[in-house]
């Protein structure tokens, strides 16, 4: 069957010696030999699992280590008998049934006899082996996985409602790691090896994947990748998940409306393009957008909008296409609105200047952990840069550009918040003012550690109240009002 993608010089098979390696089991912290706390804050001891649970956990691992061996000597058995050329051509339904049948056979040779639970599972993992991005596969299709760490080949976790935890999917050792990383850098033209031990790419789904292999990484390759989501998230949903609040995506939407330009501030994780893309429903359609980033992960639902996408230099170091590149080139292609992915190097000046001379209601992400550290780290990286500039004038250039900058943060329970929206006033002096509209007030703490809180506004009405009424928004003085918890 199928015997087209099967080589035809065919060797007999080989079971394989190797074993497969297992992942240790993880030790229990808190050992030592301190002296114990008072009671009143002693974590209690975990329980001891009965007889029963821990009889059904060690049969459980050795099912588990009977199936990675055998799957093991599959996946030679495959290497033996596919003709990996033709396999590029070849659907999935006919590689999936050629797979089941190469497996039969071995599996009837050595004697091996499996349930169609476990039959079914080898196969789709062999699959995914061939196909995908073996182990990673699952996680991969798992929509619940927001990030995908890898720390060494037995080390996987992810990142579920914004928590980490430890999976139970390993890697049969470090070659079997490094073969999935060259394997996802080789398709889009990259290398990675001793002399480039790190790489950032992106998969077919976009996907922001990045790899750093040995001798720098110490104790087995890293591997972390962003995955992309599908469904783009809109201001309905993010109200729905407690993001932020009806009165702030009253007053958000009259911002992008009435084209203020915003920064989306916040650190690694905490929903910046999330809500750089809700903040993008609001533009108009008959209005034409440039998206410049470094991995394409916007989703913009516009009809008029052109994508941009930076491009790292190749082998020899030639070829590099920076986002400033991109920004200097956007300008001349008669943009309505410019959205920077996220502006972390000299881009900044050019951004700035795109705000200050026509292209107001543009938008683009930060690193900082407040509206106050925004504004800074914009003056860093002006003088990064190069260019020499009195900080008066650099204060003055961002006070012009910046209108409101969106504080997103990523609470210790792992929720997303939208903390703050603080508007850019002006200039007193040499010091930039602001002023702060809207906050997230936290209140206190659940026995679950889960953080209460709630938005509010401060009182203090918007300093473009007037521009708002003027463009046919004209926001209820009370939606600044402060309000307390519940």
């Amino acid at each position: 069957m199928f015997s087209r993608y099967r080589k035809t010089d065919s060797k007999p098979v080989k079971p394989a010696n190797e074993a497969a390696a297992t992942r240790p089991e993880p030790t229990p912290s808190g050992g030592g030999s301190a002296a114990p706390a008072p009671t009143s804050i002693r974590r209690a001891a975990p329980k001891a699992k009965p007889p029963a649970q821990v009889a059904a956990a060690d049969k459980e691992r050795k099912r588990k280590e009977r199936l990675a061996e055998i799957k093991l000597d599959l996946h030679h058995a495959l290497l033996d008998n596919l003709n990996l050329s033709a396999l590029e051509t070849a659907s999935e339904s006919d590689l999936k049934a050629e797979i089941s049948d190469i497996a039969t056979e071995v599996l009837q040779e050595k004697g091996i006899v499996l349930n169609r639970e476990d039959r079914t599972q080898i196969n789709q993992e062999l699959y995914d082996e061939v196909r995908g991005l073996g182990p990673l596969e699952t996680l991969l299709k798992d929509e619940s996985v927001n990030d995908i760490l890898v720390n060494g080949p037995h080390r996987i976790f992810v990142e579920r409602s914004g928590k980490l935890e430890l999976t139970d999917v390993t890697f049969k050792d470090e070659k079997h790691l490094l073969r999935i990383i060259d394997k996802i850098v080789s398709a889009v033209g990259r290398r990675v090896d001793e002399s480039n031990p790190y790489v950032d790419a992106r998969l077919a789904d976009g996907s922001r994947f990045n790899a750093m292999v040995p001798p720098i990484a110490v104790d087995g390759s890293l591997v972390s990748i962003r995955k992309f989501t599908k469904e783009k998230l809109g201001i309905d949903d993010l109200i729905r998940f407690g993001a932020f609040s009806e009165e702030m995506a009253a007053y958000l939407q009259a911002a992008v409306a009435c084209r203020l330009n915003i920064i989306v501030s916040g650190g690694t994780g905490s929903g910046k393009t999330t809500t750089l893309n809700a903040l993008s429903s609001f533009i108009d359609n008959s209005e034409r957008i440039l998206t410049i980033e470094d991995t394409a992960e916007l989703q913009l639902q516009q009809i008029h909008v052109g994508r941009m996408e930076s491009r790292p230099p190749n082998v020899e170091g030639k070829g590099a296409v920076t986002q400033r590149d991109c920004l200097r080139n956007a300008l001349r292609m008669r943009p309505d609105r410019i959205i920077v992915g996220e502006t972390r190097g000299d881009e900044v000046i050019d951004m700035l200047q795109a705000m200050n001379t026509g292209h107001d209601g543009s938008m683009t992400t930060i690193h900082a952990n407040s509206a106050r550290d925004g504004v800074s780290r914009m003056e860093n990286m002006i003088a990064m840069s190069g260019i020499e500039m009195p900080t008066k004038a650099v204060r003055a250039q961002i006070a012009s550009a910046v209108h409101l900058i969106v504080q997103a943060s990523r609470l210790q329970d792992g929720s997303r918040r939208m903390t703050s929206i603080t508007e850019v006033t002006g200039m007193e002096g040499e010091v930039i003012s602001m002023q702060e509209v809207f906050r997230y007030q936290r209140t206190g703490l659940t026995p679950e550690n889960k953080i209460i809180g709630h938005f509010t506004g401060t009182g203090v009405r918007s300093n473009y109240s007037e521009r708002f009424r003027l463009w046919g928004y004209d926001l209820p003085s009370g939606i600044y009002d402060e309000v307390s918890g519940e």
